[in-house]
């Protein structure tokens, strides 16, 4: 029972049963001094001033505050300084940490045929003047080959959709696409549309990037050779070298995963071996954890 209750039952017992002051406290199990006593008006307005000051040009939290305040000279006790902060409603929101699922560790098994499974990642870079923009990869497991590079300022799940329907249209969709826990992957609208066209989202296991090792070496490739290479003064020069850069990636440069041949070149090899019905003997995959 708190002070104020047992300062209620001690008023009553006095107002309404005229029991004297002393014995009321005694009952109450509270000193008269306590019973006695009132709260005096506090003046919070110095508080309030500086903190008003310290959030004039943004939005600070209140350790922040306390340290901006006690930087300036005044004196102010911390606790002071934080029921004023609440009492202002200035509190930050606490941004809480969405809970993953437990993903289980799988074997990369790199598929025999293309258009089986793909891997998906983002990577991240910024124009001259600073201007950040991001590039969603998009690869064939099966020869290496690039898909697409959708490059923009900001690609939310909608806009991973929509780039994930253009390769629907022009090459049809893999049976499954390993992509890490990205907010824009474990989103409700690439879930519901993952459902929709009967395709598995295969999630890795967090801050596990080596369970995606396929495109996260493209990425290593794409970084050096296109993004740490070049000055880029806007999107669309961005575009047009990410353009020309996939098309020597799939048809020219030589990968020493599929016998130094190139993603396309390795597909038209292996039709030749289909066609010709001769077993390979070079040791090209190698499932990877």
């Amino acid at each position: 029972m708190g002070l104020d209750q047992r300062r209620e039952i001690a008023l009553q017992a006095i107002s309404e049963f005229g029991i004297p002051e002393s014995r009321s406290c005694k009952l109450a199990n509270i000193e008269r001094s306590v019973y006695r006593y009132k709260r005096k008006p506090k003046d919070d307005s110095e508080v309030e001033n500086a903190i008003k000051i310290c959030i004039r040009k943004r939005r600070y939290g209140c350790p922040m505050i306390v340290k901006m305040i006690r930087k300036s000279g005044k004196r102010m006790n911390h606790k002071r300084i934080r029921r004023v902060y609440k009492k202002l409603k200035l509190t930050l929101p606490k941004k809480v940490r969405k809970r993953l699922p437990i993903r289980e560790r799988k074997t990369i098994v790199q598929p025999l045929e293309a258009n089986l499974a793909w891997s998906m990642d983002f990577m991240s870079d910024s124009l001259v003047d600073g201007r950040k923009f991001r590039t969603l990869n998009v690869m064939d497991d099966f020869n290496r080959e690039m898909l697409t590079m959708e490059i923009a300022s900001s690609i939310p799940a909608a806009r991973v959709i929509r780039t994930l329907n253009h390769l629907k249209e022009t090459r049809g969709l893999p049976e499954k696409i390993r992509v890490d826990n990205g907010p824009e992957y474990i989103s409700k609208a690439l879930r519901q549309w993952a459902e929709n066209n009967k395709l598995q989202l295969d999630f890795i296991q967090p801050g596990k990037p080596t369970q995606n090792s396929l495109i996260e070496r493209l990425n290593g490739t794409c970084r050096r050779e296109l993004l740490d290479a070049n000055w880029f003064f806007h999107l669309d020069q961005v575009r047009e070298l990410a353009k020309e850069w996939m098309f020597e990636y799939n048809f020219e440069r030589p990968h020493s995963g599929l016998g130094n041949r190139s993603p396309i070149e390795f597909s038209n090899w292996r039709k030749s071996l289909s066609a010709s019905g001769k077993p390979s003997t070079e040791r090209l995959f190698h499932s990877k954890n």
